[in-house]
């Protein structure tokens, strides 16, 4: 079976498992874990913060960066499609009192400059508004297909916020491979955010954790809030290891994953029936689906899943696969024929 759902399928490297099996641990709540403790400091170094914490997952990452930039009753200002709006339980609105203020999403991930200055109002003079708390992006962006926010619409997001005196969050959940596709250091990208939340569990491979990544002020309202919400952790260096390589030997082969999801792209774009925009294959997810209603009966992914290849169904006749750690070229190739011979039986 070709697993092409997520990259969040991907197993542990070799490397991971040893030092996972062999990592000295403590304490994390106490601050007592060396292992986390250096995960942190990398972490924090990469991105070009002051500080930085593991918590479990991107969800809980971005939970805790928008409770603790955001007051109950504030806005958070965040695109339409973006993942905090559609995929986290509304968790910043349901624990913390964050109300949701959805700008429309552009094709590349991008919310319109003018859209967020208006969402910005102005509640010190008028009662009717609930004040903005924290503004949200996210790079690369999820139901976009993998897209990034390039450095230059970053610094005009970060000059109408300081306008504003409004802090910057980045869900970059997948900001590691944006940077490889730039070819740029990450801190790059997170230099224009106030706070930073990326996975070490999606395409850099590791089992499970995130980081938030910030000042230190930030950080330890962060520490405040994971603990609020059920995230402190003890013997976390056992997860904290795998991160470390996550971090330090997984980041540049993060180009192979997008050389994949091209191969993958351009091999089914040609098919009759088939609407996939080249330009959103950008890192290593691809968005396709028919351009016109399909009738009902088995969908693309259902039967593609019989004939071993899994992709994800994400609604609205759109479906979506991903190319991570574990996944060869060879595969890629075994999919394309497969995805072709299926989608002409189905006769989209």
């Amino acid at each position: 079976m070709i697993d092409l759902r997520s990259d969040t399928v991907t197993l542990p490297s070799p490397a991971m498992r040893e030092a996972m099996y062999r990592a000295e641990l403590g304490d994390d709540v106490m601050g007592e874990d060396p292992t986390v403790n250096r995960l942190e400091a990398l972490a924090a170094e990469m991105t070009g913060k002051e500080a930085a914490l593991l918590v479990v997952s991107g969800t809980m990452g971005n939970l805790v960066s928008v409770l603790s930039h955001s007051r109950r009753g504030e806005e958070a200002i965040l695109g339409d499609q973006s993942h905090i709006f559609h995929f986290e339980a509304g968790g910043a609105s349901a624990l913390g009192g964050v109300v949701f203020h959805p700008v429309a999403t552009g094709r590349f991930g991008e919310l319109d400059l003018n859209g967020l200055k208006n969402a910005i109002r102005p509640a010190a003079t008028n009662v009717h508004y609930a004040p903005p708390g924290v503004i949200c992006l996210e790079s690369t962006h999820n139901r976009c297909g993998g897209t990034i926010l390039p450095p230059t619409y970053l610094q005009a997001v970060r000059e109408l916020a300081d306008a504003a005196g409004i802090p910057i969050h980045l869900d970059g959940s997948r900001i590691f491979n944006a940077a490889v596709a730039l070819e740029c250091p990450v801190r790059e990208l997170t230099r224009f955010a106030d706070s930073v939340q990326f996975c070490l569990s999606k395409g850099l491979s590791a089992p499970v954790g995130s980081l938030v990544c910030g000042s230190r002020d930030f950080i330890a309202r962060a520490r405040r809030t994971r603990k609020m919400v059920g995230g402190g952790m003890r013997q976390a260096g056992i997860i904290a290891a795998a991160g470390i390589v996550a971090l330090t030997e997984m980041v540049e082969r993060l180009a192979e994953d997008h050389r994949h999801a091209r191969i993958l792209a351009e091999g089914l774009v040609e098919l009759p029936g088939m609407h996939l925009d080249l330009d959103t294959v950008q890192t290593n997810l691809v968005i396709l689906g028919p351009r016109a209603p399909h009738p009902e009966g088995p969908s693309f992914a259902q039967e593609l899943a019989r004939a071993g290849v899994k992709i994800g169904d994400i609604g609205g006749g759109r479906f979506r696969a991903v190319t991570h750690y574990g996944i060869a070229q060879a595969d890629i190739h075994e999919a394309v024929r497969v995805m072709q011979k299926t989608w002409r039986e189905l006769r989209y």
